[in-house]
């Protein structure tokens, strides 16, 4: 099995409908580079960091898969395209920036509809492969 660095995994068209699919079926998702558990970059590991701090059944996709796919199709979600973005019930909350600045000021539990006994036990992933996985975080 060779390496090739220019296949992209999936095509455009499984990015749209895992991007669709994922913020339909899941209460909290968060688009990013890497998983839970080997965060790709500092944004995403940002991100899953103050998620996780709330929420331990956050589902992650991993946007690699096909990077100029999934910003095309959360730019037609969110109208942004940086990654990673969150969305909760179905509506697009913002990226790690985003995510900081609502725990500074205490409303990231709320923003993430978090249960007062929440933990960073694990966090359900939707890896390359469209399965959905349970992770811990990092």
């Amino acid at each position: 099995m060779t390496f090739d660095p220019m296949d992209q995994g999936i095509d455009a068209e499984e990015a749209h409908e895992r991007t669709t699919d994922a913020i339909a079926d899941n209460e909290v998702v968060l688009f990013m580079k890497g998983s839970p558990r080997m965060p790709q970059c500092g944004y995403s590991k940002r991100a899953i960091g103050l998620i996780s701090q709330y929420r331990d059944d956050v589902a992650t996709v991993d946007a690699l898969a096909n990077l100029d796919a999934f910003r095309e199709a959360l730019e037609a979600e969110s109208g942004w395209e940086t990654i990673p973005q969150t969305f909760v019930d179905g509506e697009f909350v913002g990226g790690s920036d985003i995510l900081a600045e609502l725990d500074e000021r205490g409303e990231l539990a709320e923003t993430l509809n978090a249960d007062a006994d929440a933990g960073t036990d694990a966090d359900a992933a939707v890896d390359g492969d469209g399965e959905t996985a349970t992770d811990a975080p990092f």
